[in-house]
């Protein structure tokens, strides 16, 4: 090679490629030849290396009879090129040829075995269909055909609740879907079962799925290795101790809360408080002495939290003080013509009603002594109100007028108490009856306020509500209600949005305003509803007052929607094995 290395002769090579044969020709080899062995563009097979056919002119192919080749003048520029890439050939398969192998990886551990039940092969097919479906557009869509990636959420839901374990060749793509949407990942991961684990820690795309659990995907400890528990706890990520934490409340409510005493004092601040919060599931009230002593943390943020949850125990030592507190704000005025509340809003906030939770700096725009009643109302249990006030029922307290423009306040306080305390019978005669005007009691002010109270309703209950709200006032303002609402939705609520539907087609209204009904119809109707939507497959005749092609996009938007709850039923069936 004339004293040019391998090294040199690939990175000339290299240069050469970049930059261009015309501005920088590849010389590793005397006079750019290629590599001993390739013969020259041009070439005859068999000939002497740099001869040339009997008749071609010296380095150029023979001239076509026809007089259409290329220029003899041409032929330099273009074996440049040509020289070049047989040169890089040569040397690509010489440097593979040179290459010593390294030494052998170790194999890697085998999969865990999965013991669930297998899907059943219709189901299996269907799943790949829908995970095929990921990538569809995004964005509006129009036409009959099924979305069938918003399908994969309730697919899920019901093999998980079946117990069935994934096709292994299903796995990789199962994990890209859940890598694209979060809100997958909870069911996604339950239902790819410990497989997932194991390609998790094989693929860096996948890692979430090992984030998702303690111990880098390794199974929790049982409860009998409690050296294994501190040892993970003390010393693994936060994300695993999140994770552990939760998981051992939901077994073991006391040692999860001992464990997290014992590190509590050198926990940082913004630790302590995503840990406190892990004590939500399974609070009682073996727990308030210990969210007492939070109440004195260095920070704001976990000394609210603590409050918030002490204030969820009606028998805490924190709920009696606030009941005390914001009893002598609240009371009955025998005075007045007829019975009405009188409030006398706090007029400072204490050191110890800031021990106690109470923010005291009040939001931009908000009064500060209403500020501070709020906080006492919701925080007092909801129980002591009846006693305070006369004896009277939650429905008969609600109804009574409250002087001086502070109803807003204190309806809105009591609100946030009923949610906070999951107490239904509050959250009843705040909403009102669903066809009352506005829609509610006065406490709910607002979509949002009514959304939440109507969580604290048992679920048929809720259902029927939200139908009669319908019924009353439409679908206009349903469709934050409607999101709270069981699912598959009762036959009384469904028939209630149906029949909206095809009032809001009739009535000419513009059918994009309803897109995002439709679409939570989709996938929260009962699938026995389509047989009512075959008459509303048609376009319907426009009339002056109709919106321009308003008639076929909803024609289109019931077939789409008969079309995907027929779909949901077929998946029904194929997960139980019909």
């Amino acid at each position: 090679m004339n004293g040019t290395s391998a090294s040199d002769l690939w990175d000339e090579l290299v240069t050469a490629a970049l930059l261009g044969t015309n501005r920088r020709p590849a010389t590793g080899r005397p006079g750019g030849d290629t590599a001993p062995g390739s013969p020259r563009r041009g070439t005859a097979p068999g000939s002497p290396q740099g001869d040339t056919p009997p008749g071609s002119p010296q380095g150029r192919a023979p001239a076509p009879p026809d007089g259409h080749g290329p220029s003899q003048d041409a032929g330099p520029s273009q074996d440049a090129p040509t020289a070049l890439l047989d040169t890089a050939a040569t040397e690509t398969l010489r440097r593979r040829a040179g290459l010593l192998p390294g030494p052998a990886a170790p194999p890697l551990p085998a999969s865990p075995e999965d013991l669930r039940r297998p899907l059943p092969a219709p189901a299996a097919r269907r799943l790949a269909l829908l995970l095929a479906d990921r990538a569809a557009q995004a964005g509006g869509r129009r036409g009959a055909a099924p979305d069938l990636m918003e399908l994969l959420p309730q697919w899920l839901a019901t093999a998980n609740a079946h117990r069935y374990a994934p096709p292994p060749q299903l796995l990789p793509a199962l994990l890209d879907a859940a890598r694209a949407r979060t809100d997958l990942r909870p069911a996604a991961l339950e239902f790819a079962g410990p497989r997932a684990l194991w390609l998790a820690r094989l693929n860096p795309d996948w890692r979430f799925a090992l984030r998702a659990t303690a111990g880098d995907g390794v199974a929790l400890p049982g409860p009998e290795e409690a050296e294994r528990i501190r040892r993970l706890w003390e010393e693994g990520l936060f994300a695993e101790r999140v994770t552990l934490l939760a998981a051992l409340r939901a077994r073991d409510a006391d040692g999860a809360r001992e464990l997290l005493a014992a590190t509590w004092p050198t926990e940082r601040a913004e630790d302590r408080l995503m840990f406190l919060d892990s004590l939500r599931a399974g609070l009682g009230p073996r727990d308030e002495p210990f969210l007492e002593q939070a109440l004195s943390d260095r920070s704001r943020n976990v000394r609210s939290t603590a409050a918030e949850l002490l204030s969820t125990l009606p028998g805490s030592a924190l709920a009696a003080r606030m009941a005390a507190r914001a009893g002598t704000c609240v009371a009955v005025d025998h005075m007045a013509e007829v019975p009405t509340i009188g409030v006398e809003a706090p007029h400072e906030c204490d050191a110890d009603m800031e021990r106690d939770g109470v923010i005291r700096t009040a939001p931009t725009g908000r009064g500060e002594r209403s500020w501070w009643l709020g906080q006492l109302v919701e925080a007092a249990p909801l129980g002591a109100w009846p006693a305070r006030l006369g004896g009277r029922t939650p429905e008969e307290i609600v109804a009574l007028p409250v002087a001086d423009g502070w109803a807003g306040e204190l309806h809105a306080a009591w609100c946030r108490a009923a949610v906070r305390q999951g107490d239904a019978e509050w959250s009843r005669a705040l909403l009102g009856a669903p066809s009352a005007p506005g829609a509610g009691g006065p406490g709910a002010v607002s979509l949002a306020e009514r959304a939440r109270l109507l969580g604290t309703l048992p679920s048929g209950e809720r259902a029927d509500w939200v139908a009669g709200f319908i019924a009353a006032h439409g679908l206009s303002e349903a469709f934050q209600l409607l999101g709270i609402c069981a699912v598959p939705w009762a036959p009384g609520l469904g028939r209630a949005v149906v029949d909206a539907l095809d009032i809001a087609r009739d009535a000419g209204s513009y059918p994009w305003s309803f897109s995002g009904v439709m679409g939570l119809a989709e996938r929260c109707l009962a699938p026995e509803e389509a047989t009512r939507l075959d008459a509303l497959l048609s376009v319907p005749e426009e009339s002056e007052n109709t919106a321009p092609g308003a008639g076929s996009y909803w024609a289109e938007a019931f077939q789409r929607l008969a079309a995907t709850l027929r779909l949901r039923g077929e998946m029904r069936r194929e997960l139980e094995g019909e």
